[in-house]
């Protein structure tokens, strides 16, 4: 792979990756080490694409892939939340990423990519190995568990 088609790919796609595997690890130090994984192993695997939506699923696909592995790692013992890693734009946003933060990561993940990313569901069942009824049940739940936390916010 030239150095310059690996330099496009992560000017390209590294935000993207990058928010996702914040989304996941809830730490920037682990979404840095998830960062580099991914694109160290895009340039020793070198993959011809012959799509660029295929490329971009097999990036995601790849960082989920490195997110889960670092979950099951002794290291894995410091996180920051998601809302203090990245700072929100205003009070009512602030708010949703404690809420969405605090959901389990099956949920997380799914609302990531469905809302952050724009992915369908179909595509999310792709990206993180799962069925796509899976992939539907969890962004149902997801979005009834981030509903009722808003209301419960809100009582408060």
């Amino acid at each position: 792979m030239e150095q310059e088609e690996a330099r496009a790919a992560v000017e390209r796609y590294g935000p993207m990756v990058y928010r996702l595997a914040l989304a996941q690890t809830h730490s920037a130090h682990d979404a840095d080490d998830v960062f580099q994984e991914v694109f160290l192993r895009y340039v020793r695997r070198a993959p011809d694409f012959t799509e660029e939506e295929h490329r971009k699923a097999w990036l995601l696909r790849v960082t989920a892939n490195c997110c889960k592995k670092l979950h099951g790692s002794f290291w894995n013992r410091h996180t920051v939340a998601l809302s203090e890693a990245i700072p929100a734009q205003n009070e009512g946003e602030g708010e949703l990423l404690e809420l969405l933060d605090a959901l389990p990561e099956k949920y997380r993940s799914v609302l990531h990519l469905y809302y952050c990313e724009g992915y369908a569901t179909d595509e999310i069942a792709a990206i993180l190995g799962r069925r796509a009824a899976t992939v539907r049940s969890q962004l149902s739940r997801g979005r009834a568990l981030l509903r009722d936390a808003w209301k419960g916010a809100e009582d408060v």
